[in-house]
């Protein structure tokens, strides 16, 4: 039998994406300036950052990263276990367990790493790791890796989750979840969750990567908003990159957890520390994320104008009450349509599509920022529904043609 050719599979792949309308294009920003970007010598509104609060570019954030780089220099130099470990990461781990509640907090380079790392540490092959069905592809990811069943449960569903759990009686369970979604915006029933994984004797393991910052008192996130203890979930994951406007990933929870993680984690163990400067600067957005509520509430009262001024112009959104507001499209070919006018309009949204969602549920991921104004959000909806209805037009020519 032939040996299949490796430029043959990618060569049909392509050709599936391109009549798939699902070629993904790489844009770079040339500069930014608060929520304006440059982008391939186009100037436009960001509205699908994830600098929720608006730190990635503060005067305090980005003096601390300069400070520590002038003295501490630009890189890692090794891994946390054999030179990497410099004060600055125990500082941040310090700050983040005490924001957090949790005993002890671990750093890692992304939140995907962190991830791969908590599931393939703690689970195998005679284990099963539950999750919601519209996770992140990383907790997905970590399952797979590392060999333990994966069983997906219906969105939101705790009793399915429950089920679930019921069924796989035999060794250890970890019930896994994001607390934001990232496609749709809404937050995971973590109560009742947490009910689900006690009565089974399962480990609660969140990914709030996008409530951390956000929601909950003193932007604690999901957990926090939830009034759940580190007892009720034992491990949390915080990513540095989205609310707190830098880089790298962390582990809170159970200090026996944390250890265990430290001691077995492959993606903690063999790879390079975060440079020390983006500690230095992550440490300084956490400061702000916790003593500055009025970015939180200048953010949650766009979230309801946004909302308000989308439903009176018809706009379909999911009922998300977080910064991501998916402004639903249905078709690749619409999303992809109404993403291009809006740029051509000024502003820049991505369309999402599948695989990332499921088929038939493309959209425009709207994120909101406390950077944005009123007048950046009327101006967004406006041009929403411009684009919206140029789409219809051109997909009922289309349909005239076909």
């Amino acid at each position: 039998m032939a040996r299949a050719s490796w430029r043959e599979r990618i060569a049909a792949a392509k050709a599936e994406r391109v009549a798939a309308s699902r070629v993904r294009v790489l844009r770079a920003v040339t500069h930014r300036d608060g929520a304006r970007v440059e982008v391939d010598g186009h100037k436009l509104l960001n509205f699908c950052s994830n600098d929720y609060l608006g730190l990635s570019q503060h005067f305090a954030v980005v003096n601390a990263l300069q400070d520590a780089a002038s003295r501490e220099g630009a890189g890692g130099v090794g891994s946390h276990l054999v030179c990497g470990h410099h004060a600055m990461h125990k500082a941040l781990e310090k700050e983040l367990a005490d924001w957090l509640g949790a005993p002890r907090a671990l750093l890692f380079g992304s939140g995907f790493m962190a991830n791969l790392a908590v599931v393939q540490s703690l689970l195998g092959d005679d284990d099963v790791c539950v999750q919601d069905r519209l996770n992140h592809a990383s907790l997905i990811d970590a399952a797979r890796l590392a060999g333990c069943k994966l069983r997906r449960y219906p969105h939101g569903d705790s009793s399915g989750a429950l089920r679930m759990l019921r069924e796989a009686s035999e060794g250890i369970a970890m019930l896994a979840t994001d607390g934001v979604f990232s496609m749709d915006g809404d937050v995971a029933p973590l109560r009742e969750l947490a009910l689900a994984a006690r009565v089974q004797k399962a480990l609660l393991y969140v990914d709030d990567a996008h409530g951390v910052g956000v929601v909950g008192p003193e932007g604690r996130g999901s957990v926090a908003e939830a009034q759940l203890t580190s007892d009720q979930v034992p491990l949390q994951l915080v990513t540095l990159g989205k609310a707190l406007g830098g880089y790298g990933a962390a582990v809170v929870g159970d200090a026996d957890l944390i250890d265990h993680l430290a001691q077995t984690a492959r993606p903690y163990i063999y790879t390079t520390a975060l440079p020390p400067a983006q500690a230095a600067a992550t440490l300084a957005a956490v400061k702000l994320a916790r003593g500055e509520d009025w970015r939180r509430g200048k953010l949650y009262d766009l979230i309801a104008h946004f909302r308000e001024r989308a439903a009176t112009a018809g706009l379909v959104l999911l009922p998300s009450e977080t910064p991501i507001q998916p402004v639903m499209c249905g078709s690749d070919a619409r999303a992809l349509s109404m993403s291009a006018t809006l740029e051509q309009r000024g502003y820049w949204v991505t369309a999402i599509r599948p695989p990332t969602v499921p088929e038939g549920r493309a959209r425009l991921r709207v994120t909101l920022s406390a950077l944005h104004t009123h007048a950046d959000v009327d101006g967004l909806v406006d041009a929403l529904a411009r684009a919206r209805d140029k789409a219809e037009a051109e997909a009922r020519v289309a349909e005239m043609l076909r």
